[in-house]
């Protein structure tokens, strides 16, 4: 059984548990156990819950068996919702629920018999029997329950639920009771029926290391109340997995470190939720939405969010945030667009390409009310680039010439400025990006792992991504942002526009949270502090050797040149939603053909930034409020950006539209 989310991703999912609710009514009003659970699970696919007591784990798997209803949302199970218990489901829990007056053979029997009537009293003996010895429980077949052990009885279980051809197999702790030996040998059993079978499986779980043996994907889930998905990670360990064998992967402690750390994590919430200041109390009561899920990729300069997160920032004005580190800039966009993020870090074009629909997606129109963070991004070219001469664009030029194909470089997203400022600085040089190399999107974990191979000669990507390359004798480093644009947004806070107006009290105490959390980033003597944290599993993990260039000791490119950016990563200065700036990319897109130029511009930057919950965030922090300039923008190259003629200079075969794609620009 192996899952292959990139053959999958086209495919309708075999099960969806769709925007799930489930809210009990008490004395002292509604509990809310999970909040907003969306999960797609594919047909062959082994998925993990797992969490502390009192996540809705049970509550859940309940709702997917039919023994129990959402409050809202429902479950879909190959296009049908699910509405009661039925055969397509069979549940197996860790107390077996064996009926005690029947043998193991009986007891099997019983479901086979009151699920396949149509079929022929020989049939059904035959199914038994076949079951009987699928679990090897031969020996055992006429004996009652008190007559077998504990891990035999689990064993009756899984083999009376697999006799009834279930779709979907649901298992609720079914090992927690048992024995290491024995558990250890069942879980075997399970991997080799689910591979002969191509069984779908959702389990409950509260060990790391099972997780890790059994599934495919393991889905974390936070803190009840509310509790919801908090993280998703992908086991990537290859299969048959033997206990033995998968330990020294070199992969293996990686993605235990990250279990137990997000564990770990919502047991300090637990204990600093009850420690809760009288700030955040009087916070709370004018709050209208304070569970939050927040998205971020793991770079060096998600330091704001994590700082937010691990100095009680957002606790500090009445958020209880989740982290969800995604895999690449696409997933952030999409869970921001689809709700199942409420904000999220983004790259700084990417609330513009998301309110135009750029990709022909559905456009949704977003806000930014903050800049994040500043620079920090560098080009990287192979070493065997390097070792053909190339040092500087010139020597680039002459390298791509001299190529039988278009070599490729790799960036993050196309609205991102590592796409803009690497076409404009290939562009200084007179290298076109559109007709002589192919620049693609690559999500920054892949970077190096696609020079490697070849698949590209160079990328721009933020650290530490750059350094690692460096650092492991895989690239060099021809030029960082400071060399094209010194100062320019680098990272942005997005959120939907209709979220921004439904709960403009939580969106300015996330504004407060992140631009104390900015504040805190910027001084030199807080950066070692802050390299120990965003290093952690749950964020970066990564060694720090790799993070510190640039952000707290001199920046390396590998050439034996290094340069000491106190500027690298700038994350308070003017942290407005610059109208000048956020033009400029609009303009640098519609070069690039990435959209077309919406001719009323202004209208689409009067909904997209939102200076008023900054500068609200501002002077309620006592923090300088950056005045506004609509001054022009000169480059590193001496190229001026006039925001009063926005398309001077632009070629003239770019396309102008006025756009009307939003309802909400209409």
């Amino acid at each position: 059984m192996t899952y292959d989310s990139c053959a999958l991703q086209n495919e309708l999912p075999f099960l969806e548990i769709d925007h799930v609710d489930r809210i009990f009514p008490t004395k002292e009003g509604d509990y809310i156990a999970v909040e907003d659970v969306d999960l797609k699970v594919n047909k062959g696919e082994f998925v993990t819950l797992i969490g502390h007591s009192g996540c809705g784990k049970s509550t859940l798997l309940n709702i997917i068996a039919g023994l129990d209803r959402a409050t809202n949302g429902g479950i879909i199970l190959e296009g049908k919702e699910v509405k009661s218990p039925g055969p397509d489901r069979m549940m197996v829990f860790q107390n077996h629920s064996l009926l005690p007056w029947l043998t193991v053979k009986q007891n099997i029997a019983l479901a086979v018999n009151r699920v396949f009537k149509h079929k022929s009293k020989k049939e059904r003996n035959q199914i038994v029997e076949e079951h009987i010895d699928l679990v090897s429980l031969r020996p055992a077949a006429d004996k009652f329950p008190r007559e077998i052990s504990g891990g035999m009885k689990q064993r009756v279980g899984i083999a009376r639920a697999l006799s009834i051809r279930p779709k979907l197999l649901l298992l609720d702790e079914p090992f927690g009771a048992l024995d290491a030996l024995t558990r250890g040998r069942l879980q075997e059993q399970l991997m080799k029926i689910c591979e002969d079978h191509a069984l779908s499986v959702v389990m409950i779980t509260h060990d790391v290391d099972e997780a890790l043996l059994l599934s495919d994907r393991i889905v974390m889930l936070t803190n009840g109340p509310s509790a919801h998905i908090g993280q998703i990670l992908d086991v990537d360990l290859p299969r048959p997995r033997h206990r033995m064998e998968i330990v020294n992967n070199p992969s293996y402690y990686r993605m235990r470190g990250e279990l137990i750390e997000f564990l770990n994590r919502q047991k300090k919430d637990k204990v600093q939720k009850a420690k809760r200041n009288v700030e955040a109390v009087v916070s709370r009561g004018k709050i209208e939405k304070v569970n939050l899920n927040i998205g971020f990729i793991p770079l060096t300069d998600c330091a704001p969010l994590v700082i937010a997160q691990e100095k009680g920032l957002f606790a500090k004005y009445g958020l209880e945030v989740t982290l969800s580190r995604e895999k690449s800039w696409g997933a952030i966009a999409d869970g921001v667009r689809e709700g199942r993020l409420d904000a999220a870090q983004m790259v700084t074009g990417m609330p513009l390409a998301i309110t135009l629909g750029m990709e022909k997606k559905e456009p949704v129109a977003i806000v930014t009310s903050l800049t994040l963070s500043r620079n920090g991004n560098a080009i990287t070219i192979a070493k065997s680039v390097w070792d053909a001469g190339v040092r500087d664009l010139v020597s680039l030029k002459t390298y791509i010439q001299a190529q039988d194909h278009r070599p490729t470089f790799g960036m993050v997203h196309p609205a991102s400025m590592h796409n803009l400022l690497l076409r404009h600085w290939l562009a200084n040089a007179g290298i076109d990006s559109q007709t002589e190399v192919d620049v693609v999107v690559i999500p920054p974990a892949q970077m190096v792992s696609n020079l490697i191979s070849s698949n590209i000669i160079g990328f721009s990507v933020g650290e530490p991504w750059n350094s690692r390359s460096v650092h492991e004798g895989l690239g060099y480093i021809i030029a960082t942002d400071l060399d094209i644009w010194n100062g320019h947004p680098e990272k942005v806070l997005g959120v939907r526009a209709d979220w921004a107006k439904e709960y403009p009290n939580t969106h300015l105490a996330l504004t407060k949270a992140l631009l104390e959390a900015c504040a805190y980033c910027q001084p030199e003597q807080n950066r070692e502090e802050i390299l120990g944290i965003i290093c952690q599993p749950a964020y970066l993990n990564a060694q720090s050797i790799y993070v510190r260039c640039g952000f707290n000791s001199p920046y390396r490119k590998g050439s034996g040149e290094n340069l000491y950016l106190k500027d690298f990563n700038i994350f308070l200065g003017d942290n407005s939603p610059n109208r000048s700036e956020h033009l400029w990319v609009m303009a640098q897109m519609a070069r690039w053909n990435l959209i077309p130029f919406p001719s009323n511009y202004d209208q689409i930057l009067d909904r997209m930034l939102d200076p008023k919950t900054y500068i609200r965030a501002s002077e309620d922090l006592n923090l300088p409020v950056a005045p506004v300039s609509l001054a022009p923008i000169v480059l590193a190259d001496g190229e001026i950006f006039d925001p009063s003629a926005p398309m001077a200079g632009l070629p003239n075969s770019t396309e102008i539209r006025e756009f009307v794609g939003d309802r909400q620009l209409v």
